[in-house]
């Protein structure tokens, strides 16, 4: 029920973007209309690669995982989830899925929060802002990954697993979640370094993935057997760009609506608008929010990237996938993103209230 709802909400937003732009964009929603489908070129080349190596990375990887994850009791496909979702996260989850309901769940909901914030979050935004802002990131980063076992367990619930399923299964990710929580307390550069370096080798890994398949779609070679073929790739992207289309315009109006209660909201929580406005932008999208970092106060910049680590991109690249993919568990994906994202700003918050 709640994905018929949300899919009608982003069809009126894709016929409001679609007629301000034939109208000549009086009310600014063309050009979020036009953004929405001008992503597809900066999606395709960051998603496409990696869905198309899957399978191979899943063959590959399954030797090892497998049998280590079994041995803990855990799904292997929860190891996929260490990618992002629109990254191959939800292809490599689904491929060494052992139950296709926990594939599902780590594919979807657990990629979308954990795996954007390591291979995504974390290394953007750690490149983009400036160096007096890192640690007010950093900060914020580390409070996001602490509240965020509510986003993944509200998630895991929404799409039917019980309370302790989703404890066990995600004991690998809460592990990992730990020992960054400590590298970026103790060792904060190192880290930017280290995530800094996963991104490009993720970013070559998905490049020859790209190539080799549009090789193996115009010549019907490719030296690596397996792949899945570029127009599948292609059509999950276009999927998510028809969605994007009509939530973009959406949050634009919702971002409107919300300025002046935001102003009221931001006194009372001692955090400028601006902050308040970061959070709401970042459900679309995380570079503005970014963007933003130099205008927001100290709280607001450590609440941020707490929000971040959950929220990212919630209302446009990860909606949009999930009802290419697995439209059923969308309300699983919107519980679990911002009862995380909320959690996680909220205990930013009421931390920095209690230290001053």
């Amino acid at each position: 029920m709640m994905e018929r709802v949300l899919m009608t909400v982003m069809a009126a937003g894709a016929v409001l973007g679609g007629a301000d732009r034939i109208l000549g964009g009086r009310l600014g929603l063309g050009g979020q209309f036009e953004k929405g489908f001008m992503l597809l070129g900066p999606m395709a080349l960051s998603m496409a690669g990696m869905i198309c190596l899957a399978p191979v990375l899943a063959g590959v990887l399954g030797r090892v995982i497998v049998p280590l994850y079994q041995l803990m009791g855990v799904d292997p496909a929860m190891f996929g989830s260490l990618l992002a979702i629109d990254m191959g996260g939800y292809q490599l989850a689904k491929e060494l899925a052992a139950d296709a309901q926990i594939g599902s769940y780590a594919g979807l909901i657990v990629s979308a929060i954990f795996g954007c914030t390591l291979v995504f979050t974390i290394p953007v935004g750690m490149g983009m802002l400036p160096q007096a802002d890192r640690g007010f990131f950093a900060r914020g980063v580390m409070l996001g990954l602490t509240a965020m076992p509510v986003g993944l367990i509200v998630g895991g619930m929404l799409s039917g697993l019980s309370l302790s399923v989703c404890a066990w299964q995600n004991l690998p990710i809460f592990a990992l979640a730990l020992l960054l929580l400590l590298g970026l307390r103790s060792a904060p550069e190192r880290m930017v370094k280290g995530f800094c370096l996963l991104a490009e080798g993720l970013k070559a890994l998905i490049t020859a993935g790209l190539a080799l398949a549009a090789v193996e779609s115009l010549t019907g070679w490719n030296p690596v057997r397996g792949m899945a073929p570029i127009e599948k790739a292609m059509g999950v992207v276009a999927s998510i760009g028809v969605v994007m289309l009509g939530s973009l315009p959406m949050a634009e109006l919702l971002r409107r609506a919300l300025e002046r209660p935001f102003a009221r909201l931001g006194e009372r929580l001692g955090v400028s608008p601006q902050s308040l406005t970061g959070m709401l932008v970042s459900l679309a999208t995380p570079l503005p929010t970014l963007s933003m970092y130099p205008d927001m106060d100290s709280r607001g910049k450590v609440a941020a990237g707490a929000f971040l680590v959950s929220g990212t991109s919630l209302l446009a690249a990860h909606m949009g996938f999930v009802v290419s993919t697995e439209p059923e568990l969308l309300a699983a994906l919107v519980g679990g993103k911002l009862s995380g994202a909320l959690a996680a700003a909220a205990l930013a918050l009421w931390v920095q209230r209690k230290e001053a």
